[in-house]
């Protein structure tokens, strides 16, 4: 995976204009970030080159899509073949996301799932896929804090700020 860039002070708040105004133009975001227009381009260029900034994919509530269950399952996998175990997850449409961990567990899955039977069937299909030994599925009672890099940002922006 590739290591992005550290983010300069401009670009905190290029990317605190976007966050806010995501269907933005290059001119508006210039505007609020109080940068200029070819600024604004060439630094989004660059984020998304280095892979600081990722897709722009909405956040869609799994449950309006039928999900309403979450959960994260801990695996423990024969570490020769973890490409083929992430590869297996990837083809998995209710596994959303997978971290690789140090520790008892190897791997962290996020995963929605129907109801209870649907969930039973999808860490069956994990613990069944070759290379993954043994599996731990907990299930999300409720979300208290939602993903969010703002605050991030926002200290990004301010640190930049005081260097001047």
């Amino acid at each position: 995976m590739p290591n992005p860039a550290r983010i300069t002070a401009a670009d905190a708040r290029l990317l605190l204009a976007l966050n806010a105004h995501p269907r933005a133009t290059s001119v508006a975001l210039a505007e609020i970030a109080g940068l200029s227009r070819n600024t604004v381009q060439a630094r989004l260029t660059a984020l998304e080159t280095s892979q600081t900034v990722g897709s722009f994919e909405r956040r869609i509530s799994p449950a309006a899509l039928g999900y309403p269950l979450t959960a994260f399952i801990t695996t423990r996998v024969v570490q020769r073949r973890l490409d083929e175990v992430a590869a297996a997850l990837a083809a998995v449409p209710e596994v959303l996301q997978v971290h690789g961990l140090s520790g008892e567990a190897d791997l962290l899955i996020h995963v929605v799932a129907t109801d209870a039977d649907d969930l039973y069937r999808i860490a069956g299909q994990i613990l069944g896929i070759p290379g993954v030994e043994r599996s731990n599925t907990a299930l999300v009672m409720r979300e208290l804090l939602d993903y969010r890099v703002t605050p991030l940002l926002q200290r990004a922006a301010e640190r930049s700020g005081k260097q001047r």
